[in-house]
């Protein structure tokens, strides 16, 4: 595999903007509301069909905030790096704890195409019928369609916010003719904005579209400066497997040496990723010197 060079700041130069007039405006009715909500996910859709975007990493990446909010929304104390831990490390037959299934099955609904049967494998503890029906339970524009479906789900299941919020981002990753979860209501919305009418919980999700919109954007933008960087410096690795190695880095949010399987050994896979860190083309991601995850 071969890589073109180019400028470590091409991207951040050429990555549209979203414009300002969407972030600094703040909505005083419901129609405002919906105007800047579809404002910003029109913005968003072009940047999701840049080929500088790492898609698939962006959507990891944006996979763990999700979890770290539904955690939250449970009164847990898990964030980011505990989540990673959880995941991580995992042999089989672990129980990954609470904090981190839910990881697990955001991890998973972001990495297939959207459907019944990739959720299904997401969440396996619903049954595929279930799934459908209660996608089905939104018509119309995405925004009011993702929230009657996170509206049913959670009238269904109260006290399983990941549940609702993943099948929400589905319903509107199909509206919005997406091929793959993009977390964006998990990002936006608050506890208390599940715990409102219909109504309201369709203004919120408005409100919350926009603000993740704008964050998914920024996102994009850092991780192709990121993916440029390390595309940049993969001629200069010459370890053998390291075509493979870099894939695993460009698509995944934390990469433990250990699975680094391409590569010769153990030892070979932990020098691979502190010459990564050497070359400012990812970062080790733990502060530990053991046990240690990397990502750009």
């Amino acid at each position: 595999m071969t890589y073109a060079r180019q400028s470590f700041s091409d991207d951040l130069k050429t990555l549209p903007h979203i414009p300002s007039w969407v972030t600094s405006r703040r909505p005083e009715t419901p129609e405002d509301v919906a105007f800047l909500s579809g404002a910003a996910l029109s913005h968003l859709h072009l940047v999701l069909s840049r080929d500088d975007v790492p898609q698939t990493l962006l959507r990891a990446r944006l996979g763990l905030r999700a979890a770290e909010a539904c955690v939250t929304h449970q009164g847990r104390p898990e964030r980011s790096a505990d989540l990673r831990d959880a995941v991580a490390f995992l042999q089989p037959g672990d129980n990954p704890g609470p904090a981190g299934e839910i990881y697990l099955s955001w991890q998973r609904a972001v990495q297939r195409p959207v459907s019944v049967k990739a959720l299904h494998r997401a969440m396996p503890d619903l049954e595929s019928e279930k799934i459908a029906t209660w996608l089905d339970a939104g018509q119309g524009a995405p925004v009011p369609r993702a929230a009657a479906v996170l509206h049913a789900v959670i009238a269904d299941r109260p006290r399983d916010p990941a549940t609702a919020l993943i099948l929400a981002d589905a319903a509107l990753a199909q509206a919005l003719g997406w091929s793959h979860v993009l977390p964006l209501l998990a990002l936006g919305l608050k506890r208390a904005d599940m715990r409102t009418s219909c109504e309201e919980l369709r203004l919120a999700s408005h409100r919350a579209i926009a603000a993740a919109a704008v964050e998914a954007t920024r996102e994009a933008a850092d991780l192709a400066r990121r993916a440029a960087r390390l595309k940049e410096v993969a001629p200069k690795l010459r370890a053998k497997g390291a075509d493979d190695a870099v894939i695993l880095f460009l698509t995944h949010d934390a990469v433990a040496p250990t699975a680094l399987t391409s590569l010769r050994s153990d030892r070979a896979a932990r020098r691979f990723c502190d010459r990564l860190v050497e070359l400012g083309a990812a970062r080790e991601l733990t502060g530990r010197d053991t046990f240690r995850l990397y990502g750009i």
